[in-house]
């Protein structure tokens, strides 16, 4: 972790007052998106467009020589802590997560801000200081942004890197036999909203901050070297609803829930009720999709639950799982685990155990 720099703030300010949803878990569910999309052209005629609107991978990939393409993508959010500092952090990592899960090397990023003209620009100030930490860590150079006079604090990133247009790792791709590889726990976003009620332990929260700013980018570089099938992030549809996105209408999957990795407290907070409108609009729009069975209703809620900065989910062959697994934990990525594995199952979520 960085060392803070000191700055003159108001430490009195508790940024989570000033949002109505935290982090990722303010973004439209996957059902109002499919509504949104409907008035949408996603279609390209241009052939250099890899992946664009008519695809639901993580990023947009553009060829731009043989061998060279750019991968794009945009993520911003409003205050998922209170320290701004933080948030930076936390904002700029998830932001550059969506290259990562992409295969790609993030390069360059744009900072977008929306901040409210009543609320000290100290803080702002602390905001992109995170950020650009994260930034210049990762080897990204901020170049640029934007920003508007808005009455809820945003941030974010849009972000370019590039990519080898044979080695873009694509969120479609699984096939049935596939392993089912996490490399980070879920319940980010109940901690998040434990922390905005102030019922989060303190221990949570630094776990929970400790986890959405650790960089995807060596997760990425293990699969990317061993060859995967697909791969995504979990940010704001929660597991389920960014496995559904991998599978399509075409495979299915079956989820061991005692082997997904979970945050303890978040397990505990969400028996209380403690549970993010967009974790519940998820679990909404997945109800079609995923049979819970009669695992524990509370691990089954974390299992919806919108992530920010959340981890890989990676579908790998099971010739390649023990190599991925070994490449994952030569570099440091030691919480993946095995979650369940792809089967022909047209679309369907199974979720056995608990």
């Amino acid at each position: 972790m960085a060392e803070r720099s000191p700055a003159v703030v108001n430490e009195e300010v508790r940024l989570t007052a000033y949002s109505h949803a935290g982090g990722c878990g303010c973004k439209l569910s996957p059902l109002e998106l499919a509504d949104v999309m409907r008035h949408v052209k996603t279609a390209s005629a241009d052939p250099a467009v890899l992946m664009g609107l008519d695809t639901p991978d993580d990023a947009g990939v553009y060829q731009v020589a043989p061998g060279v393409a750019i991968v794009q993508t945009v993520d911003f959010f409003t205050p998922i802590v209170d320290d701004p500092y933080d948030w930076g952090r936390i904002a700029a990592t998830n932001a550059l997560s969506d290259v990562y899960a992409m295969g790609g090397r993030p390069v360059t990023a744009l900072n977008l801000v929306g901040w409210p003209r009543s609320l000290d620009f100290n803080l702002l100030g602390r905001v992109l200081e995170g950020g650009g930490i994260v930034c210049e860590e990762a080897g990204v150079t901020v170049i640029g942004g934007h920003s508007i006079d808005d009455p809820e604090p945003k941030y974010g990133l849009a972000v370019t890197g590039i990519v080898d247009p044979d080695r873009v790792v694509a969120s479609r791709g699984a096939r049935p036999g596939d392993e089912l590889v996490l490399t980070k726990p879920l319940g980010m976003g109940i901690i998040s909203s434990g922390i905005k009620e102030g019922k989060a332990s303190e221990a949570a929260a630094a776990e929970a901050i400790r986890l959405m700013t650790t960089s995807n980018r060596a997760a990425s570089e293990a699969m990317v070297e061993v060859g995967v099938s697909a791969a995504t992030d979990i940010t704001g549809f929660g597991l389920c609803g960014h496995l559904a996105e991998m599978l399509g209408d075409e495979i299915g999957a079956e989820v061991d829930a005692d082997a997904v990795p979970m945050l303890l407290e978040a397990i505990e907070l969400a028996r209380d009720g403690v549970f993010p409108g967009g974790s519940k609009r998820n679990r909404e729009a997945m109800a079609d999709r995923v049979a819970t069975g009669g695992i524990d209703e509370a691990r089954a809620a974390v299992l919806f639950d919108a992530q920010t900065s959340g981890g890989l989910l990676i579908a790998v062959d099971p010739d390649k799982a023990e190599r991925l697994h070994s490449a994952l934990a030569d570099r440091g990525v030691n919480a993946a685990v095995t979650i369940g594995r792809i089967v022909d199952a047209r679309g369907a979520i199974t979720i056995t155990g608990g």
